[in-house]
């Protein structure tokens, strides 16, 4: 399985993001200028972040952004979800592909909602705060 690149920068915008927690707000030019992510990229992220109820917009001079709970609270999974939709490996679970030649036949079918079931509560249990502490360098070598 591999993310959509929109669904990666969401998730790198949002760690950016966390690490704005208890310092005020950040606009999403910030957040790009941070991330290194194209400008137009970032507010496209941001507005589907946003309507997820994942990050909170605030107008006025002291305005930008902000995450709507505590980045304890936010998961991978919640992320992914905002940007890609429920989690699931295959399309004929979630019923995208009603033409599927082997439906009739197909003995996994019941089981991928398991197996789903086990991708996402894995990335559940990434919170966002853990993608947002500093690695030491002798740990990435």
């Amino acid at each position: 399985m591999r993310l959509s690149n929109l669904a990666d920068y969401a998730v790198v915008t949002m760690t950016a993001a966390a690490r704005h927690c208890g310092g005020g707000r950040v606009s999403a030019s910030e957040l790009a200028a941070e991330t290194g992510l194209p400008a137009p990229t970032v507010q496209k992220v941001v507005s589907k972040l946003t309507a997820a109820g994942l990050l909170r917009s605030v107008r006025g001079a002291k305005g930008g952004l902000q995450l709507a709970r505590p980045a304890a609270a936010i998961t991978v999974a919640d992320i992914v979800e905002a940007i890609e939709g429920p989690i699931a490996l295959t399309a004929c679970v979630d019923g995208s592909a009603p033409d599927c030649g082997i439906e009739q036949n197909c003995a996994v079918r019941p089981h991928w909602p398991v197996v789903n079931q086990a991708l996402r509560g894995a990335l559940a249990d990434i919170p966002l705060t853990q993608l947002a502490q500093d690695i030491p360098q002798r740990e990435l070598a």
